[in-house]
């Protein structure tokens, strides 16, 4: 995978040790980070005692040269579009923000590394299989 973008779950699970994960991403040429994850990444850091030590080692994280954040763009917002009404025809919702991070996936062309399964109900969306590292 020389492309992959992060679910909050995965960066969650990378800083929690994660040696499956650290594996996916020492073999990226890229790592893209959505905006959608850092938002929802710092609701959690501010629900925290440790949120500015999180806070910190996101900002160690984001500056190293692999690492790129991904934001919202016209482009996003055609997958965005796609993503959801394809949904809401199959009658298979999934949370709005993880429409967002799979439409920035689409974007990208990258793999997304996630532990959250309702991203498989997404027809085309490439998703990280641990089974396989």
């Amino acid at each position: 995978m020389k492309k992959i973008i992060l679910d909050t779950s995965a960066y969650i699970d990378f800083f929690g040790g994660n040696r499956k994960i650290l594996s996916a991403l020492s073999f990226a040429e890229t790592v893209y980070v959505p905006a959608i994850v850092l938002g929802e990444l710092y609701s959690g850091f501010d629900l925290t005692a440790r949120g500015v030590k999180k806070r910190n080692e996101l900002a160690e994280f984001l500056r190293k040269p692999t690492v790129e954040i991904v934001p919202i763009t016209d482009e996003t917002a055609e997958f965005y579009g796609k993503v959801i009404s394809d949904l809401k025809r199959n009658g298979t919702p999934i949370p709005i923000n993880d429409v967002w991070i799979a439409a920035n996936t689409f974007e990208t062309g990258s793999v997304l590394v996630t532990y959250d399964r309702h991203f498989n109900k997404i027809p085309g969306l490439r998703v990280w299989n641990e089974a396989l590292v």
